[in-house]
C-alpha cells in the first residue's frame, strides 16, 4: 500500500515470518536508516526478489505467489528464519539471509541449522551488514537449540565465513534435478 511507516519496528506479528523477539534487539537497529528484522509478507514489494537476483536465479514472483510461499514457510513452525536488512530511507530490502532448521533423529533428536541465500545489495557493501546478519542468525540458532549450523559457500567467501566463526569441513555435493521432472 501507499502508507509510509518508516522507522516503525512494530510490524504486526502476523506479517512477520517469525517473532522479532528471537533477534538480538540492541543489534537489530544498525543506524537510523538500516534495521535487521524477520522477513515480512509485504517484502515482495520492497525489492526482495530483485535483491536475491544479485545472488542466483530469481524470476519476479507475483505478490500472490510470494504471499502463498510465505504462508507455506510460516506454517512449518520453527523451521524458517529468514531475515532482511531494510533501508528505511528508501523502503528497500538491501540484505537478506536465511536459517532453515532440520530436525534430526541423531544427536538426541538434535536440530541442525542451514544458512542459505546470504546477500547484500552491491551498492551498500562495506557496512558490516553480512557479519551482522550472520551474528543474528547464529543468535537465533542458539536460542532455538541448534547443535550446529552449516552452510555452503564459494572459495571466495571462505574468509568471510571464517570471520563469522565457521571452519572448512568436508565437501559440498550437488545434483540438480531437471525441471521437467518437477
Amino acid at each position: 500500500g501507499g502508507h509510509s511507516n518508516h522507522g516503525d519496528l512494530s510490524e504486526p506479528m502476523a506479517d512477520l515470518l517469525f517473532s522479532a523477539d528471537l533477534l538480538q534487539q540492541d543489534y537489530a537497529v544498525i543506524d537510523k536508516d538500516l534495521i535487521i528484522r524477520p522477513l515480512s509478507i509485504g517484502d515482495v514489494s520492497k525489492g526482495y526478489c530483485q535483491l536475491l537476483r544479485q545472488l542466483t536465479v530469481c524470476p519476479d514472483v507475483s505478490e500472490q505467489e510470494f504471499q502463498l510461499r510465505f504462508q507455506e514457510m510460516k506454517q512449518c513452525h520453527d523451521t524458517y528464519y529468514n531475515i532482511v536488512v531494510e533501508d528505511l530511507a528508501s523502503g528497500k530490502i538491501v540484505g537478506a539471509a536465511s536459517l532453515i532448521v532440520e530436525r534430526k533423529i541423531v544427536r538426541n533428536l538434535g536440530k541442525c541449522g542451514h544458512i542459505e541465500d546470504v546477500v547484500i545489495d552491491d551498492g551498500i557493501r562495506g557496512k558490516n551488514l553480512g557479519k551482522r546478519m550472520m551474528d543474528q542468525l547464529l543468535h537465533v540458532a542458539a536460542e532455538i537449540g541448534c547443535y550446529k549450523v552449516i552452510l555452503d559457500c564459494s572459495d571466495k567467501n571462505v574468509a568471510f565465513y571464517e570471520k563469522c566463526g565457521f571452519h572448512r569441513k568436508e565437501v559440498q555435493m550437488a545434483k540438480y534435478i531437471p525441471m521437467s521432472k518437477l
